[in-house]
């Protein structure tokens, strides 16, 4: 099958078959697998240019509602949380893809990006994985308050405090990120929720994807609007087929998060990013 934008002759099951993979095991952390598709579309399919990070995007589209509809089936997709990560992200998504087009169009400088993208998140995902150890993953959430100021609930018996005007700056730096780089925000914002807010992983998963969803479609019209020779515009097909195994493949790591210990779902994690920083920087 020919994809015209990716320029590339791909069978038709390879992006399903990858996409299933990836985003089976990065969703049990509320990631949809969109930064180690990026790699994956610019070192084996040699896709590197604006339009790669909009087909990614799009691919977050059709990905993410399988593990959010999990999440929330089973009481763990914190709303308010997912909504205050959304309104800081989308400003921030539009001027990453801005940014994208104009200055990081040129693949070798985007390699160099996406090294350091990847290694800064890696680093932060170790530091995650300490933190996370004896973390229990069963229970609901309970919310208690949502408002201007904060948003307060309890999971697993402990109470959890979030201040939203510091959430929704932090939420704008990750979108600028999530739409240079092709991946929402979500990947980025799970470990920060995490590390910074010391919000449990089992309890921010949810959340991370339901937002990614959002920034995503937000970014896919940012890109197609931007690019008035097209140049910029997702492909289509490659991302429909992407998104189909990543819908499957969410909603399955969103059905076994429960039986994963956190720490050892972000080492793993933080492997795959050194190890894809490290060949980014050794070819820039």
């Amino acid at each position: 099958m020919h994809f015209p934008v990716a320029g590339v002759e791909l069978a038709p099951w390879v992006p399903v078959a990858v996409a299933f993979v990836v985003s089976a095991f990065t969703s049990l952390g509320g990631v949809s697998g969109a930064f180690l598709l990026m790699p994956f579309q610019v070192s084996v399919l040699g896709f590197a240019g604006p339009a790669a990070s909009a087909t990614n995007h799009f691919y977050n589209v059709i990905a993410t509602p399988g593990g959010v509809w999990r999440y929330a089936r089973e009481g763990r997709l914190l709303w308010p949380l997912a909504l205050v990560i959304v309104v800081g992200a989308i400003p921030g998504v539009w001027l990453g893809a801005w940014l994208r087009v104009h200055f990081l169009a040129d693949p070798a400088r985007f390699k160099l990006f996406l090294g350091a993208v990847l290694f800064c998140l890696g680093v932060r995902l170790v530091l995650d994985a300490r933190r996370a150890r004896g973390e229990h993953a069963s229970g609901r959430i309970m919310l208690h308050e949502r408002s201007l100021r904060r948003i307060t609930y309890t999971f697993t018996g402990v109470h959890h405090t979030v201040r939203t005007a510091g959430l929704g700056a932090l939420s704008l730096g990750v979108g600028v990120i999530g739409g240079v780089y092709g991946i929402g925000g979500g990947a980025l914002m799970a470990p920060f929720l995490v590390s910074v807010f010391r919000l449990p992983v089992h309890s921010i998963a949810g959340a991370a994807l339901a937002a990614t969803f959002a920034t995503s479609a937000a970014a896919v019209a940012g890109y197609t609007v931007m690019s008035n020779d097209m140049s910029a515009a997702p492909d289509w097909a490659l991302g429909f087929l992407f998104g189909l195994g990543g819908l499957a493949g969410t909603y399955l790591g969103a059905r076994l998060q429960r039986r994963v210990p956190a720490g050892a779902i972000k080492l793993v994690l933080a492997v795959c990013c050194g190890v894809i920083a490290a060949g980014y920087f050794g070819a820039a």
